[in-house]
């Protein structure tokens, strides 16, 4: 890995891949082909791309009753376990409507309700992903969503991976359906004879999935376009430099764009991390992907102080930050922009990936600025309530009146002054 001095002026922001015209051409054409045709298109596209045409979309309760049967039992307990945490975690982000009540019987309110239907799109091909599921569908069974649909494309053997299935049969989630790619985006939008739309699409995808959320957003909503993983550790020289780079390496196997940045007080710990990457690399599985990244999107930088480290990360707001320290609970109390924080040398970034609880779904690409992790709030609806009784609108009536006419709205004067008293009498 390259090791430079700390600067002001580092980013993680990437010119991440948007998709070309043909791509987005072909999206547009998929999503155009599902409203038109529905299954008969969902199956076109599935033996064009996956290899594989379903007779019956929906997964049948014999094949999640075969992958539950055949699945290790230890894995089980351990995806059964990261299930419990994960709801425990997420019943905390509960939220409760109000009332606040005003003279005379009036009063405001904000109600609180669950999003009717959402659809998760877990990814396929070679690898699975369970805790995709778990991730996605345990903050939108506390919010109440009553239905929960799951979208993958299925092997060419026509299956899907045994842990996805799993995991949906741990959360009790039935309705599932081997579809993948734009055509999934576009059924879960759209609806067709087999697949009833939602109301809203989560989950990560390759670009056409990415693009076909961009363009169905507006329709139904959508949880964020993610880009490649990231990974800012901030460490001085109390950390053990295998355990860095291991972690620094977690990231970069996820995708050649991923980005993993040290930025530490100590020249001996960046000598010794970039010294541990190269040869961590060498026997990783995915060594071709990571050192891509690492290549590409991996940097140490050495800061004077910890507070130039703080200041830079809160600049950078990655998507996972690691705290390996002396204090490590007190300097992140500094970190104001992070997707989720992680303190600690025992708290690496893959034990939330997995198992701690919190939400793996967070904001890349800096995003974590202004944006949030998957929760709870992601599934619900907040609606304003007004109740005013006739004195509090004979009080106020005027003044809302004058508010009105400044805004050059007759029409809401006349609204509002409209009523309150008997139509016999004169205003």
């Amino acid at each position: 890995m390259k090791i430079t001095t700390l600067t002001s002026d580092i980013s993680l922001k990437r010119q991440l891949e948007q998709g070309n015209e043909q791509q987005l051409q072909t999206v547009r054409d998929v999503i155009a082909d599902v409203r038109a045709k529905g299954d008969e298109a969902i199956k076109y596209y599935s033996e064009k791309w996956d290899g594989f045409a379903p007779e019956n979309l929906r997964v049948t309760k014999q094949e999640i009753t075969e992958a539950v049967k055949n699945f290790d039992s230890q894995l089980y307990m351990d995806l059964q376990e990261a299930a419990d945490n994960i709801r425990l975690y997420h019943n905390e982000q509960k939220r409760n409507g109000f009332q606040l009540p005003l003279a005379d019987g009036s009063y405001l309110a904000q109600r609180i309700t669950a999003l009717d239907a959402v659809g998760l799109y877990v990814p396929g091909g070679s690898a699975a992903y369970p805790s995709s599921v778990l991730m996605n569908v345990i903050p939108a069974q506390v919010a109440g969503v009553k239905r929960i649909v799951i979208t993958s494309p299925a092997g060419k053997d026509g299956k899907l991976p045994e842990a996805v299935l799993v995991a949906a049969y741990i959360l009790g989630i039935s309705e599932i359906y081997k579809v993948g790619g734009a055509q999934a985006i576009a059924a879960l939008a759209y609806g067709t004879e087999t697949i009833a739309p939602v109301d809203k699409i989560t989950g990560p995808g390759n670009i056409f999935v990415a693009l076909a959320k961009r363009e169905v957003f507006g329709e139904v909503a959508i949880d964020m376009i993610a880009g490649p993983s990231e990974i800012c550790v901030i460490a001085d020289d109390t950390a053990y430099a295998d355990e860095i780079a291991a972690d620094l390496l977690s990231q970069a196997e996820h995708d050649a764009l991923a980005c993993a940045v040290l930025i530490t007080t100590s020249d001996d710990l960046a000598e010794q991390v970039a010294e541990q990457v190269e040869m961590q690399l060498s026997n990783l599985p995915r060594e071709a992907i990571a050192r891509k990244a690492i290549e590409n999107f991996g940097q140490i930088y050495v800061a004077e102080s910890i507070e130039e480290a703080v200041r830079a990360v809160n600049s950078l707001a990655p998507e996972h930050l690691e705290i390996v320290t002396e204090n490590a609970e007190q300097v992140s109390q500094m970190i104001t922009h992070a997707g989720a924080i992680f303190i600690g040398r025992y708290s690496s970034e893959p034990v939330g990936d997995y198992f701690a609880g919190t939400n793996h779904v967070l904001p890349t690409n800096s995003t974590a600025r202004f944006a949030s992790g998957l929760n709870v709030d992601d599934f619900i609806k907040r609606t304003s309530v007004v109740y005013y009784s006739e004195k509090t609108w004979q009080q106020n009536a005027p003044k809302i009146a004058r508010l009105a006419r400044l805004e050059g709205l007759e029409g809401h004067a006349r609204a509002v002054e409209s009523r309150g008293w008997d139509k016999g009498e004169e205003a």
